[in-house]
C-alpha cells in the first residue's frame, strides 16, 4: 500500500514536470505543422481537403498519450537512469537532426548517435572546462543500454500505432514514376508526442517491490520519477501498395527492429562492448529499413495507373457520393450509365447523360465487377467524390525531396506542372 501511494504521489509530481517542460509543447506544435502542410498539399494537388489537420493533431495526441502510459509501465521494469541535463542533451541532438530532415525527429537517431559519441569520448583523454565539461560529463553519464532499451520499447509501441492509425493518415499525391510519367501514390507521415513517466533511482524511504533490469544496486536506496517527452513516428511513400498494406508491412518490420534492438540493449548491459553495436543498430538499421522501403517501391509496378479499360480510383473524398456508394481506393470505374469510359472527359459526359441518377460498374480489388447506383443531387462533386489516378502526361506532380525544419515552418511544398515542364532526371526522395 505504501508503494502504491508513493507511486501516485511521484506520478503527480512528474505530471507537473511534464506540464512545465517546453519540449512536449514543441513536439505537439511540430505535429500540427506537419499535418497542416499535408492539408495544403491536398489543396494544391486536388483543390479539395481530405483531412483536417486539427483532427489529425488531436488523434495523434491521444494515441501518443495511451502509448506513453503503456511504455511507462514497461520502462518501470526496465529501469532508466536520467537527469534533467540528460533530457536536455537528448532533445538538443534531436532538434539538431530535425534541422536536416523531419523524419530524423526520432530518438533512435538521437540516442544512437549519443551512444557512438560516448564510446568515442572513452577512447581519448579530454578534460575541458566550464560548459563543455558539463556536456562531457552528461554524455559520459548516460546509461546508453537502458536508453536504447527504451527506444526499442518505443518502436514496439510505434509499430502498434502504425497498425492501428497509420493508413488513416495517408495522403494521396501525384508523383513521377520511373519512366517520367505521372502515377498516383500515397504519403503516410505521422508523428506521436509521447509523455513518459520514468522511474529512476533516488533517495526515498520506499523501495520498489521488484528490481528493474537496469540499474542494479542503485535501486536499493529508493526511487523517484521524472517526465520525459519524446516523439515517435514514421514516414512512408507508396505507389505500389494500398496504404493499409504498406502500414501492415511497416508494422511487421518495426516489430522485428524493436525486438532486435531490445535484445542487443539487454546484452550490452551485461557486456559493455556491445553498447556500441546496439547504438549503431539503433540508427543504422532504422535507416536501412527506410532505404529498403524506397528500394522496394522502385522495383515494384505502380498500382494507381489507369488500366486499358476504365479509370483507376486513387482516393475517395470523405462524405461524398462515392463514399456512400462504397467505392474504395484501388478500384476501377468501368462504366457509367451504361457507357464504357477511358478518360475523365468521358466520365463527365456519362454522368451528365442522366443528371438525376447514376449507375456504375466498378471492378473491385479482387477483379470482380460490382454494380452501384445512386441519385444525384445539386452540389454533388462533379466526379461523385472520387480522385482519379493522374493522366500520364498532365497535371501537377509532387517533387519528393527531404523536408527540413525551415521548410516545414515555411509550409514550402515542391510541386510543378508536368504539362509545361520536361521530365527532370534529378534524384527524387520521399521524406521518410
Amino acid at each position: 500500500m505504501d508503494v502504491a501511494l508513493e507511486l501516485l504521489w511521484k506520478l503527480g509530481d512528474a505530471l507537473l514536470q511534464l506540464l512545465t517542460q517546453p519540449f512536449y509543447y514543441i513536439s505537439i506544435i511540430l505535429m500540427a505543422l506537419v499535418y497542416r502542410r499535408q492539408v495544403l498539399l491536398e489543396r494544391k494537388l486536388f483543390s479539395v481537403r481530405l483531412h483536417s489537420w486539427g483532427l489529425q493533431t488531436w488523434r495523434t495526441f491521444w494515441g501518443g498519450l495511451l502509448a506513453g502510459i503503456g511504455v511507462s509501465v514497461a520502462a518501470a521494469f526496465l529501469g532508466i537512469s536520467l537527469t534533467t541535463e540528460a533530457v536536455i542533451c537528448i532533445w538538443v541532438v534531436a532538434i539538431v537532426l530535425l534541422l536536416f530532415r523531419v523524419r530524423y525527429l526520432c530518438f533512435a537517431y538521437a540516442i544512437g548517435i549519443l551512444g557512438v559519441i560516448q564510446f568515442v569520448m572513452g577512447l581519448f583523454s579530454w578534460s575541458p572546462d566550464g560548459f563543455l565539461k558539463t556536456v562531457k560529463d552528461t554524455v559520459a553519464g548516460l546509461d546508453i543500454p537502458a536508453l536504447l532499451a527504451l527506444v526499442a520499447v518505443l518502436h514496439l509501441a510505434e509499430a502498434l500505432l502504425i497498425r492501428l492509425q497509420g493508413a488513416s493518415f495517408a495522403n494521396p499525391l501525384f508523383i513521377e514514376g520511373k519512366r517520367g510519367k505521372l502515377v498516383g501514390g500515397y504519403q503516410m507521415q505521422v508523428f506521436w508526442p509521447i509523455p513518459l513517466f520514468l522511474l529512476i533511482p533516488g533517495a526515498s524511504d520506499t523501495v520498489l517491490p521488484w528490481t528493474p533490469l537496469f540499474g542494479g544496486d542503485g535501486w536499493s536506496g529508493g526511487f523517484s520519477m521524472m517526465a520525459l517527452p519524446v516523439v515517435i513516428g514514421f514516414s512512408e511513400m507508396t505507389q505500389s501498395l494500398l496504404p493499409q498494406v504498406k502500414a501492415d508491412r511497416t508494422f511487421k518490420r518495426l516489430l522485428i527492429y524493436g525486438v532486435v534492438l531490445l535484445a542487443f540493449s539487454i546484452l550490452s548491459a551485461w557486456w559493455s562492448p556491445l553498447a556500441l553495436v546496439a547504438a549503431l543498430i539503433a540508427f543504422v538499421l532504422h535507416e536501412g529499413l527506410a532505404w529498403y522501403s524506397r528500394y522496394e517501391e522502385q522495383h515494384r509496378s505502380p498500382v494507381f495507373v489507369h488500366p486499358a479499360q476504365g479509370l483507376k480510383v486513387l482516393a475517395v473524398i470523405p462524405r461524398s457520393p462515392a463514399e456512400e456508394l462504397g467505392i474504395a481506393a484501388g478500384e476501377s470505374i468501368m462504366k457509367v450509365n451504361g457507357i464504357a469510359i477511358r478518360s475523365k472527359e468521358q466520365l463527365h459526359l456519362a454522368i451528365r447523360k442522366n443528371p438525376a441518377f447514376c449507375k456504375l460498374e466498378v471492378q473491385n480489388l479482387q477483379g470482380e465487377v460490382k454494380f452501384l447506383q445512386r441519385a444525384i443531387y445539386d452540389g454533388d462533386h462533379h466526379q461523385l467524390g472520387v480522385i482519379l489516378a493522374p493522366d500520364p502526361d498532365a497535371g501537377v506532380a509532387l517533387v519528393l525531396k527531404p523536408v527540413n525544419l525551415f521548410q516545414l515552418i515555411g509550409m514550402k511544398i515542391h510541386a510543378r506542372s508536368k504539362s509545361s515542364t520536361p521530365a527532370s532526371h534529378d534524384a527524387r526522395e520521399a521524406d521518410m
